[in-house]
């Protein structure tokens, strides 16, 4: 066999072996214990806020429950002031869109604790000098949130364009979304032009379904029906549906 048709092979045993995960994942997810007994004890991300003074800052990613996991992650972000002796969590939640409830909520749970039984992953860190007043951008980006009480699971607003709204005011977070935050690029009031999450570069949307970003921290990215391919210069990663990114950490971990 030539060495181009083992390529060709090689690269068609590759893309079998991503969708067979894929699926995988979504019956598994699908046929996955209920909702309400589904761990959410923490996974061991989060420094203790009792033993650590300095301030903190982290935003989380963790697959959705359900089959929905298969396809994406829910966000969210926590701060830790300096001294403080707990974090306050902050993300979106659907359901209370529902009973006509605001859809942002901030409470004082683990910011590591799994989400329904899957584990998070921590996309990005900050600690220490500077980080208080990081915390402030943070807090004010929230109340500028334009979707306090709306929710839509695809394309959006959900909890992912929650997280990357905040991302966009606050971009010494310099934050990546994954491919698999759907909702992401759902750029509000309509706009079709806005800077990316990182604050790196900038990316073309068309509510969210259409779409491509450059830039530095996300790399390249291509928006087809809400799913994101692309590649990431820092790595390098490969970014897919479904799988997610494939490639190095790539924790901002500061102070």
């Amino acid at each position: 066999m030539s060495r181009r048709n083992k390529t060709r092979v090689g690269l068609k045993l590759s893309l079998l072996g991503l969708l067979a995960a894929g699926a995988a994942g979504l019956f598994a997810r699908a046929g996955a214990a209920d909702w309400q007994t589904a761990s959410r004890a923490p996974v061991g991300l989060a420094p203790d806020p009792v033993t650590h003074a300095e301030a903190i800052v982290q935003v989380y990613a963790a697959r959705t429950w359900g089959w929905r996991g298969a396809f994406g992650v829910h966000s969210w972000i926590a701060v830790k002031p300096s001294d403080a002796k707990q974090y306050v969590v902050t993300e979106v939640i659907g359901w209370r869109a529902r009973r006509g409830l605001p859809v942002v909520v901030n409470s004082d749970r683990a910011p590591d604790a799994r989400w329904f039984g899957n584990a998070p992953e921590l996309l990005a860190e900050m600690r220490g000098e500077g980080v208080d007043a990081v915390i402030e951008k943070i807090a004010a980006a929230v109340e500028t949130y334009p979707y306090p009480l709306d929710y839509t699971m695809w394309p959006g607003p959900n909890s992912n364009t929650f997280i990357a709204h905040v991302a966009r005011q606050v971009p010494e977070l310099r934050l990546e979304l994954p491919p698999t935050a759907i909702g992401k690029d759902f750029l509000p009031d309509g706009a079709l032009l806005a800077e990316t999450p990182s604050g790196t570069g900038w990316q073309l949307s068309l509510y969210g379904l259409f779409g491509v970003s450059l830039a530095r921290e996300e790399g390249i990215e291509v928006n087809l029906l809400g799913l994101s391919f692309g590649l990431s210069p820092r790595g390098p990663a490969l970014k897919l549906p479904l799988a997610g990114r494939l490639g190095p950490d790539k924790v901002k971990r500061e102070g």
